[in-house]
């Protein structure tokens, strides 16, 4: 019997140091999981005492442990504390201990935090599982941190001792990694020279041939006095990696893009498991997806907008592989849908109702039949009660969605605010409905878990994608509508994509009272993901510094504010900028007779008669029917649906665009200067000298004013969330970028994305590949623009000066992006120095002249420019086709090993 598996009733001394030089007011305490430490509770932490810089304190345990989590923390006069960095440290003791002395260091955020992750620590640096490392009598142990020890590498403790080899590596003590990425090893004590010299070092597993010893100079280490059975451990080290740094590379692809000769006409999770062997087989470390929350509102095409999903928690039923739920003992039932889906599967696109309605189908027959066995089993209760808080409510939801035939609860009458007593009666009564949602997230949830676990086995992270919004008609809305601002919509200011702006439709989040649970509602939406990936894409990033926030009266984004923000009195503007602010002019739409024919050419004289009313002297006014964007908005909307329309309609909303400054939503009398004011009418009608005043205030808000204000919001949100789990945290950071992000990313090691047509310097036509951070994720294109082909082919002026420029290729740049220029420009990107390269699968495709689609345009996933994009793109080729083309295989793997990746 291994003596390790049972406890003897032993007291334990154990005496913790640690190096930390406190100032005046300052304490260090340290707490733990046992009652000797405060059983968790920092109120009844122990005080450690100060000996010069060396804390102290010795606690008896009276009942012996097997394991020990603690953790220091230090603790000033005026009631704020600093924490370590990472999880708690873990002792494991041997049940003959009676004393230990434990000589630590405090925990600082590492150079390296990103390889912490459960990316590396569970998939790509993932190491056989190992017996656990006990701390024993009479033994010295190291402890040290060292995450990037890949598979079939080692970790060694060589020194100047015999026990630790006498500096030879193949002498040396090999490390224990049971609790990677910690690594553990002891030495007897006694015999053991005053002081020791020592330095880890990675070894081939194989053949213990040296790899590496570790930076800098050798440790040292001076033993002090201990009894004969009383144990030493050395820990709290951090390994010095004298390998270069990794870089990985990976593929980007929706989930319902994926093509299988097993789906039903749409990509689903089992999908996901050949695209691992493909990534696998092509030296890949990444699969990147789009979100996979469910998005069912109408039932229609509408639906397929990945980011408006009305649920934060739950899977989107589409993603189900069928075959793996079972098959319908009714023969003629399952002939029916089998033919159903070699029907769908040979579609060029995803047809979204279809599918998703037979789909429906198919798992209620399959309920009907066989559910009961799934309801009745131990796993599914257990499911059940691990989710409930979300899970419950989430299938009331749909429940009533399609009884009330409307996803907006307004329409739900008595059940049009949430209440949870009316909610568990509602669910008692509709037991058999409820119970098939259910039915369906528990499948869907063992589809995922089985697929991550099947990546995981491969060294394959599975990186997912966090949307900024929630739908305003979600369960999340209709539980907690006090976590959002329902009055208004967030969005984004003009860029590249859309000149107008962007209007997601999405409510703004209510910061303040989000924070008082500690931002509780974001900690869960992460760790339900963290079930599923290692990695996430924080999607507009900027929106934890700022939001782009549009009042629900206004279609365009132009008419947006920053939320938070530092608005301007006229007082302010005009004793700090000269700027005379006029509100009657200045926030009302500037609509002059000599503008009306440059908006609406010969339908001028209808739109005077129609929709405005004269002013005077020259100038008009909308009429109170059309004072507003949706007003005119939905006015069109019951009108034939032609040119002429679509004219007037663009015509009315520009001319509701044409202002110069917007009032603040939550202060009266202060203002935002409206975003892009320099295209306006409004502002032609300024005096030169007036221009350069706003100029002034213009780029002052803009690009300066705010930058300490959103750096202080963005840190009071971001640490505690990205901290709830161990995923690698990646961000999605284009757009209008505030100055203080790069510093805020780079602080917190979140990574950031770039993009080579989209540089973050202004100054540059084209982003240095060469030049990007370290910490970032790079790319060729993203599921909202063209791929390379279809970018190629847009500019004629732009390809030529990239074929000449950065390619540094002489002469005419070709029509078309040939295969060897899709090549070069992959390899630029894998040659960078990014962390990580993930491509879009389109991208990978275009350097093979016979594999890649024959029209470009059909790859594009996303326009963002149009609100209504249908999003269903899918593989021209199955999944199996992609695995069998070995000679393109080759050729990637060939490009990855290349680079370095």
């Amino acid at each position: 019997m291994n003596h390790h598996a049972y406890l003897i009733n032993t007291a334990m001394k154990i005496t913790f140091n640690i190096d930390y030089h406190t100032n005046w007011g300052e304490s260090l305490y340290i707490t733990g999981d046992v009652p000797e430490l405060g059983s968790g509770d920092k109120s009844k932490a122990i005080r450690l005492t100060p000996y010069g810089n060396t804390h102290r304190t010795t606690i008896d345990i009276a009942q012996a442990k097997a394991a020990i989590h603690y953790r220091y923390f230090l603790k000033r006069e005026d009631g704020t504390e600093r924490n370590e960095w990472g999880d708690d440290r873990t002792l494991r003791f041997d049940p003959r201990l009676t004393g230990a002395s434990i000589i630590d260091r405090w925990h600082v955020l590492p150079w390296n935090k990103p390889y912490y992750s459960s990316a590396f620590t569970d998939c790509i640096c993932r190491h056989a599982p190992q017996a656990p490392a006990y701390t024993t009598p009479g033994m010295l142990q190291f402890v040290v941190e060292a995450p990037m020890i890949l598979p079939g590498q080692i970790l060694a403790i060589a020194g100047s001792c015999p026990e630790l080899g006498d500096w030879d590596p193949a002498m040396s003590p090999v490390m224990n990694h049971s609790d990677f990425p910690v690594w553990k090893v002891e030495i007897p004590i006694a015999g053991l020279p005053r002081e020791i010299e020592y330095k880890f070092v990675v070894l081939e597993e194989s053949t213990r041939k040296v790899l590496g010893w570790e930076r800098g100079d050798n440790r040292r280490l001076l033993l002090p006095d201990t009894d004969g059975d009383e144990s030493l451990v050395v820990a709290g080290l951090f390994f010095e990696n004298p390998m270069p740094l990794w870089r990985g590379s990976g593929v980007a692809i929706p989930v319902f893009s994926l093509r299988s000769e097993q789906d039903f006409g749409a990509g689903d999770f089992y999908d996901l498991m050949p695209m691992v062997d493909w990534a696998e087989s092509t030296g890949q470390k990444f699969i990147q997806l789009l979100p996979v929350n469910d998005t069912t509102m109408s039932g229609t095409w509408t639906d397929s907008y990945p980011y408006n999903a009305n649920s934060t928690f739950a899977l989107h039923p589409m993603y189900l592989r069928l075959q793996a739920m079972g098959e319908l003992r009714d023969r003629k039932r399952q002939s029916h849908f089998d033919a159903l889906a070699r029907e769908l599967n040979s579609l060029p696109e995803v047809d979204y109702e279809r599918v998703n309605k037979a789909k429906n189908e198919f798992t209620r027959d399959l309920f009907n039949e066989q559910g009961a066995e799934t309801l009745n089993s131990p796993d599914f209760a257990d499911f059940v009660k691990a989710n409930e808080s979300w899970l419950l409510p989430y299938a009331a939801f749909c429940v009533l969605r399609d009884r009330y035939r409307t996803a907006d609860p307004s329409a739900w009458e008595e059940y049009a605010v949430y209440d949870a007593a009316r909610i568990a009666a509602f669910i008692s009564i509709n037991r058999h409905d409820i119970d098939y949602v259910l039915y369906i997230q528990y499948h869907l949830h063992c589809q995922m878990k089985h697929v991550r676990d099947y990546a995981h086995s491969h060294g394959v992270a599975l990186k997912g994608d966090i949307p900024i919004g929630i739908s305003r008609h979600s369960v999340d809305a209709w539980t907690s509508p006090e976590l959002f601002n329902l009055g208004c919509s967030a969005g984004a200011p003009p860029d590249d994509f859309s000149v107008l702006g962007q209007n997601w439709g999405f409510p703004t989040y209510n910061w303040e009272v989000m924070s008082r649970d500690g931002f509780a509602w974001w900690k869960a939406r992460f760790r339900k993901m963290a079930e599923y990936f290692d990695a996430y894409r924080i999607d507009h990033v900027l929106g934890f510094f700022r939001i782009w926030q549009i009042p629900l009266d206004a279609v365009h984004g132009l008419l947006g504010v920053f939320n938070p923000a530092l608005p301007m009195t006229p007082e302010e503007m005009r004793g700090r900028y000269g700027f005379d602010f006029e509100p009657g002019i200045f926030t009302k739409p500037f609509v002059m007779d000599y503008m009306l024919t440059d908006f609406f050419g010969d339908l001028t004289q209808e739109v005077c008669a129609t929709f405005l009313d004269k002013a005077g002297y020259g100038r008009y006014r909308l009429k109170s029917a059309f004072a507003t964007q949706r007003q005119v908005a939905d006015y069109f909307a019951t009108m034939p649906d032609d040119d002429r329309n679509t004219r007037l309609c663009n015509g009315l909303l520009g001319l509701i665009d044409d202002v110069l400054f917007i009032e603040d939503p939550y202060e009266k009398d202060k203002y935002h200067p409206r975003i892009a004011a320099q295209y306006t009418y409004v502002y032609r009608s300024l005096s030169d000298h007036q221009r350069w005043c706003f100029d002034r205030l213009y780029n002052d808000f803009y690009y300066h004013r705010h930058n300490d204000f959103w750096r202080e919001k963005a840190m009071w949100k971001l640490p505690p969330l990205i901290d709830s789990t161990s995923m690698l945290v990646c961000a999605e950071d284009l757009g209008m970028i505030p100055a203080c992000v790069p510093s805020v990313m780079s602080e917190l090691e979140i990574l950031s994305l770039e993009i080579q047509r989209m540089p973050k310097n202004p100054a540059e036509k084209f982003g240095n590949t060469h030049n990007y951070p370290s910490l970032s994720v790079c790319t060729t294109s993203t599921h909202d623009m063209g791929g390379i082909r279809q970018w190629w082919e847009e500019n004629r002026e732009a390809t030529q000066r990239y074929f000449n420029d950065v390619l540094c290729r002489q002469g005419e740049a070709p029509f078309y992006a040939e295969p060897w220029i899709c090549r070069d420009i992959l390899n630029l990107n894998l040659k960078s120095p990014s962390m990580l390269c993930i491509l879009p699968l389109q991208d990978w495709m275009s350097s093979d002249g016979a594999l890649r689609r024959q029209d470009p345009h059909e790859e594009q996933i996303n326009v963002p420019a149009n609100p209504r994009h249908y999003w269903r793109y899918r593989m021209h080729i199955t999944l199996e086709q992609l695995k069998a083309n070995d000679d393109f295989n080759a050729s990637i793997r060939r490009m990855v090993e290349d680079s370095g990746r």
